[in-house]
């Protein structure tokens, strides 16, 4: 059993997603004053005592940039407050792209905001489907890296396709996409893209046979629909029965939502990491992540396992 008391707060942005956590988790989220000056500068406080206790701070970090720092001033704000332990639940952790020095001069963006984190006073970190797995090994405290492939498999299923293919949009999926066939009994097949800037793809090519299969391909997050909408052209040129996509975050920008509407895809589902406007496209489908962040809050709070819901 839980030896303290727990305590939930969230970021102005990820307000909905925090309270559809809360539900489940089955307390209330606590209350925040947030001070804000005309220069744009604000100033959060935990309107209630924590001392001593667990508290939760759950936020996105999606741009802009004052999301994370919101998040790092409210960690920092508990940690003044003498709680006993931080847990920052980070369903999209932003800047994850930036995990590597892929080119000279270039910052190492995902290690800079572990290092925040941790200088802010995290004393662990929860978040879903990383752009990099090697970005656990930033923090120097606890990483409950979770996947919402026990989201989407059981959806998957539900589909009950014929001829089930998974597809993975570059080769940096073929992993992911390798687990989710494995858990369906599903074949695999890749499309591999050349870029010559970011956002923006050269050539794209498929390796696998998608003739008469219903595909679904699956990533981590969806940008500017781009890299999808391009497989999703491909694969039904090939012969494909249907095309569905599956990503986690659901990032959205410039002419995503144009973009995944005018396409051959029959349907893309994210998860609430980041708020959707699904209104704009009638082909957008999104399953929360509330329940899956709950349940695993509880059972650290409760020092339980969680590796039950490690699925991939």
């Amino acid at each position: 059993m839980a030896d303290q008391l727990s305590y939930l707060f969230c970021t102005r942005t990820s307000k909905d997603l925090a309270e559809n956590i809360a539900q489940h988790y089955g307390k209330e989220l606590g209350k925040i004053n947030f001070q804000e000056f005309s220069d744009g500068e604000f100033e959060p406080v935990l309107d209630e005592s924590v001392r001593g206790g667990r508290v939760f701070l759950i936020g996105s970090t999606f741009p802009p940039a004052d999301n994370l720092l919101e998040l790092l001033l409210m960690i920092d704000a508990a940690k003044r407050a003498s709680a006993k332990s931080i847990t920052v639940v980070i369903p999209y952790f932003g800047l994850a792209r930036q995990d590597r020095k892929d080119k000279p001069r270039a910052p190492i963006g995902a290690k800079l905001v572990a290092n925040l984190l941790t200088a802010a006073g995290a004393t662990r970190i929860m978040t879903m489907d990383l752009h990099a797995d090697q970005i656990q090994g930033f923090f120097e405290i606890p990483v409950d890296h979770l996947y919402a492939s026990s989201i989407f498999v059981d959806y998957i299923r539900a589909l009950n396709l014929d001829n089930l293919t998974i597809a993975s949009p570059d080769m940096g999926g073929a992993k992911r996409a390798k687990n989710y066939a494995g858990h369906l009994g599903a074949e695999v097949v890749i499309a591999y893209k050349e870029r010559k800037k970011a956002n923006v793809i050269e050539e794209m090519f498929l390796i696998g046979d998608v003739e008469g299969k219903n595909v679904i391909l699956i990533d981590d997050m969806i940008d500017t629909a781009g890299t999808l909408c391009k497989a999703a052209d491909i694969l039904m040129e090939k012969g494909a029965k249907s095309v569905r996509a599956m990503a986690t975050h659901g990032v959205l920008s410039g002419k995503a939502y144009e973009n995944i509407e005018n396409s051959k895809l029959l349907e893309v589902i994210v998860t609430d990491s980041i708020p959707v406007k699904n209104n704009l496209s009638t082909k957008i489908k999104v399953l929360s992540c509330a329940p899956l962040f709950a349940d695993v809050m509880t059972m650290v709070h409760e020092h339980q396992s969680i590796s039950s819901k490690f699925i991939i």
